[in-house]
């Protein structure tokens, strides 16, 4: 739209000049004449913007022609036209390219984004012998007669909406339309029709409709399951380079954040319900891209905002990616500041000639958390300590044990150092306590011996009896 508008402020400044003086044109004049320059939907913010200044300078007094002059120069017009080229160029290379909010959109042959979303059930018409074709854009293609309506397809994806050979701009498909004497098709789908959209003017040079464009031609099949249609429409509206076939997700294949280039919804900014919790310390990103077009992607940068409280560190290699070996990028980051809102970090991936890949990640923190090594390094403490004091002991014993080899003469188990106090203690508790026995003891053994003694007397007078004559 910027360029759009350089381009209209040139023509009127050489419009203005004649023979070498200037005929200024009026504000009224120059806003009718911008008005009729650009119908909907190709106008923006920016087109708005400027007709509301020219706006203004015709609601002045007439009675300051100097102020007339001043506004209808044509160097005012290309310093202005300038100006709102710079400042639209800056506004859309800081932001990230979003897919559209509708399925109607489409890449041109050089790779630029063309969004329709306002173009959307936009009815085109053509008046045919037999019946007459009704167009309506990104929905459906109907055949209206005497006898009724035949449907011919319906648009459903933005695959069906793509950059068509030259002299072509683009192809539309629509699909799954009437069966009725259209069983046989080779998809068994139904009727189909497929729209060749002309960015300009017909091939023919005859058009007839609205200023938004018109049906240039109709062609059927020979069975009438099919039908093409000639489409005619202005195509000012291009958008930025999409890098084609780029993509970012959370799997090898998958391309949650970014598809075709183009940043998906939920990571064009921060969303609370699309955001990382506080324990998931850090992200892998899988990076795909066309094989001949992946050596143009570079290293990516990142912005925290706010700037401090969250420590992000990127690591990884990118270098190449492909569908075959994707690359993967891994984000770390780590809360040092807990705080309610989430964090928003923006990374972006600078594409060679084509827009910057840019999309949005957004982390919460609750708490502040300690760094990965933290709790690594108490038990490395613990393991230093261990083999010192296990060091010490052998060199402990070692020494003992000499010097009671050679001062003290003690050998085996006795020169080893501590075995005496660990010897007494043990003897302690195992022997028993010295001194008189008790009353227990004394009359146990003073009857076992009596039972034993009254025992011998029998023995003997058996031997006696045994011996008599």
């Amino acid at each position: 739209m910027a360029t759009d508008l350089f381009y209209y402020f040139q023509s009127k400044a050489k419009e203005s000049k004649n023979d070498g003086e200037i005929s200024f044109l009026t504000p009224s004049e120059t806003s009718e004449n911008y008005r009729a320059s650009f119908s909907p939907p190709a106008r923006s913010s920016l087109s708005v913007g400027v007709e509301l200044i020219l706006l203004h300078s015709s609601s002045s007094s007439p009675t300051m022609p100097h102020y007339w002059k001043f506004w209808s120069s044509p160097f005012l017009h290309a310093f202005l036209s300038s100006l709102f080229l710079v400042m639209f160029s800056a506004t859309n290379a800081s932001a990230s390219i979003v897919v559209p909010s509708s399925n109607c959109y489409a890449l041109d042959n050089t790779s630029r984004l063309v969004d329709f979303t306002d173009w959307i059930g936009y009815p085109f018409e053509y008046e045919g012998k037999d019946a007459d074709v009704v167009l309506r854009f990104c929905k459906d293609v109907e055949s209206r007669s005497q006898s009724g309506y035949i449907d011919f397809g319906h648009y459903t994806s933005s695959n069906y909406f793509t950059a068509g050979p030259k002299p072509l701009d683009f192809t539309q498909k629509f699909h799954s339309g009437d069966l009725m004497n259209c069983e046989q098709t080779y998809d068994k789908m139904g009727r189909t029709s497929q729209v060749n959209i002309l960015c300009g003017s017909c091939s023919t040079g005859s058009c007839k409709g609205t200023k938004l464009g018109c049906i240039c031609n109709v062609i059927y099949d020979t069975n009438k399951c099919s039908v093409t249609i000639e489409l005619a429409i202005p195509c000012t509206n291009r958008g930025p380079r999409i890098f084609k076939g780029f993509t970012v997700g959370f799997n090898p294949r998958s391309w949650e954040i970014v598809y075709n280039g183009m940043t998906q919804l939920g990571f064009e900014k921060a969303y609370n319900e699309y955001s990382f919790g506080t324990e998931q310390t850090h992200v892998s990103l899988y990076l795909t891209a066309i094989s001949s077009l992946s050596n143009l992607v570079g290293n990516p940068t990142f912005k925290v905002n706010p700037a401090s409280g969250l420590e992000v560190k990127l690591s990884g290699s990118i270098a190449n990616p492909t569908t075959l070996s994707p690359s993967i990028l891994n984000v770390n980051w780590r809360c040092e500041t807990g705080r309610e809102s989430p964090y928003q970090v923006d990374i972006q991936i600078p594409i060679d000639g084509y827009e910057p890949i840019e999309f949005t990640l957004t982390k919460i923190c609750e708490y502040k958390q300690g760094r990965e090594g933290d709790s690594m390094r108490g038990w490395a403490t613990f393991g230093i300590l261990s083999c010192v004091f296990a060091v010490l002991s052998v060199v402990f014993c070692c020494g003992g044990f000499i010097y009671k080899t050679r001062v003290q003469n003690q050998y085996g188990v006795y020169a080893l150092p501590g075995m005496t106090i660990l010897s007494a203690c043990l003897e302690a508790v195992s022997s028993r306590p010295s001194g008189y026995s008790s009353e227990s003891d004394s009359s146990g053994v003073f009857v076992n011996q009596a039972t034993w003694d009254s025992s011998q007397p029998t023995q003997r007078s058996n031997d006696r009896r045994y011996g008599s004559v």
